[in-house]
């Protein structure tokens, strides 16, 4: 016997005839809800793109099991929803001594979910293979040891990609 899935795995599945909607807006909700961010008012972006976050030794401490836990909500979160994945790996740098601007970066990513709750990637039917690829890098960008960051892209049979609010 064979029901259409709904709910797996955190994750909610609306079945369409022309593809599948994959999001994590309860997830999403419950995030918010859990770290006291569901009043706050939405913004568009998770990061500024002035922001650098580095080891910050002037500023206090906050608490590391809050931070990270924190941490790991997003990351869990990041599976389906890649425009937060950056983000979330520049403050995963500081989980061992987390400052108050790292935790202040990391409670705008909430902030940026709480406009973006409903967004859903979209996997269609019809599919071509056509290979995309993207990259992108910041040479020496890390205020602190001067490492740089790139990073790489690939899509393989999808017409394009989609994000899309349900």
């Amino acid at each position: 016997m064979l029901v259409e899935m709904i709910y797996f795995l955190g994750l909610q599945v609306k079945q369409l005839k022309d593809g599948i909607f994959i999001n994590k807006a309860k997830y999403c909700k419950e995030l918010l809800r859990k770290f006291e961010m569901d009043k706050c008012r939405a913004i568009n972006t998770p990061i500024l793109t002035s922001c650098q976050l580095d080891q910050d030794h002037v500023v206090k401490l906050v608490d590391q099991s809050k931070y990270r836990g924190l941490i790991g909500s997003l990351l869990y979160l990041s599976t389906s929803r890649p425009a937060i994945m950056f983000v979330i790996c520049l403050c995963v740098r500081y989980h061992s001594d987390p400052k108050e601007s790292h935790y202040n970066a990391a409670k705008r990513i909430l902030i940026y979910l709480q406009g973006t709750k409903n967004v859903a990637l979209w996997y269609p039917n019809i599919v071509s293979l056509n290979l995309t690829r993207f990259s992108d890098s910041d040479f020496a960008g890390c205020k602190i040891d001067r490492k740089s960051t790139s990073g790489t892209f690939h899509m393989l049979g999808w017409i394009k990609s989609n994000f899309l609010a349900l």
